[in-house]
C-alpha cells in the first residue's frame, strides 16, 4: 500500500510540465499515489528551487505557478513539507560527500524524516542509500 511519495524537483516539475521525462517506475509510483490519495510531498527547499531557477529563466514561471496552485489546492496530491527542525536533525544521514549540494541533501533528508520513498533521477542520491525510486 502507498502511503505517499516524497519528490525531488526534478520529478515534480517533470511530472506537471513534461512525463515523459520521468521513468516509467517513477511515473508509474506517482500515478498509482495520486490515484490512492496518498500524498506527493515536495520538500518546501523545492518551491525555493523552483523560484531560483524561474529568476534565471530555466523555468517557465507557468510551471511554478501551476505547481503552486496546485499545492494550494485542498484534496490535491501535492503538499509541501516543512525545512523543520526534524529535516535538519536528519540531515547528518545523508552525508554531504555523498550528497554535496544542500537542496538535494535536504530533499532527500525529507524522505528519511518522513520515512517514505523518494522519487529522485539524482545518481547521487540514488547511490547514497536512501529509498528512491527512479
Amino acid at each position: 500500500m502507498i502511503t505517499g511519495l516524497v519528490v525531488d524537483t526534478h520529478a515534480l516539475v517533470w511530472y506537471v510540465a513534461d512525463r515523459g521525462r520521468l521513468s516509467a517506475a517513477a511515473l508509474a509510483a506517482m500515478d498509482a499515489a495520486a490515484a490512492a490519495g496518498a500524498p506527493l510531498i515536495a520538500s518546501a527547499i523545492t518551491l525555493v528551487e523552483l523560484v531560483y531557477l524561474v529568476e534565471k529563466g530555466r523555468l517557465p514561471k507557468e510551471v511554478l505557478q501551476r505547481i503552486t496552485d496546485a499545492a494550494n489546492q485542498p484534496g490535491n496530491a501535492l503538499s509541501i513539507a516543512p525545512l523543520d527542525a526534524s529535516v535538519a536533525q536528519t540531515l547528518p544521514r545523508v552525508p554531504r560527500i555523498d550528497v554535496p549540494d544542500l537542496p538535494d541533501q535536504v530533499i532527500a533528508a525529507t524522505s528519511l524524516c518522513l520515512d517514505l520513498p523518494l522519487v529522485s533521477c539524482d545518481r547521487r542520491i540514488r547511490a547514497s542509500g536512501v529509498n528512491v525510486i527512479w
